[in-house]
């Protein structure tokens, strides 16, 4: 069972910025796929970013939020600037491997003045 971690959330203006980390305990380099996704109240949880060979953003973030791991460290992070209050939500790491996927637990990011 992969066990993936997030950290980084928090409170933050709007504009402010804001990393969040997923790190995983063993190596990530078996995954075919890590991303992070959102759900805030009320709403299904959502796509933010995907990272394979290639990188994936949902329109909503694109320009704002950058995706990126580190595999000595089997971290995968999400940097998020220009944060808006419709960015507010819990935020998911998600692992894919041989079909199954795996969750972290979610951190919380709000973004108010």
């Amino acid at each position: 069972q992969a066990q993936l971690v997030e950290s980084g959330g928090g409170l933050v203006r709007p504009g402010g910025s804001l990393r969040l980390s997923c790190a995983y305990s063993g190596s990530i380099l078996g995954f075919a796929s890590m991303g992070w996704y959102r759900q805030a109240p009320g709403k299904q949880r959502e796509l933010v970013a995907v990272i394979t060979s290639i990188t994936v953003y949902a329109d909503s973030v694109k320009g704002r939020f950058t995706i990126s791991r580190d595999n000595a460290k089997n971290t995968v992070y999400l940097q998020m600037t220009s944060l808006k209050p419709e960015d507010t939500a819990v935020y998911y790491c998600n692992a894919q491997r041989l079909g199954v996927g795996y969750w972290g637990q979610g951190t919380q990011v709000t973004v108010s003045s």
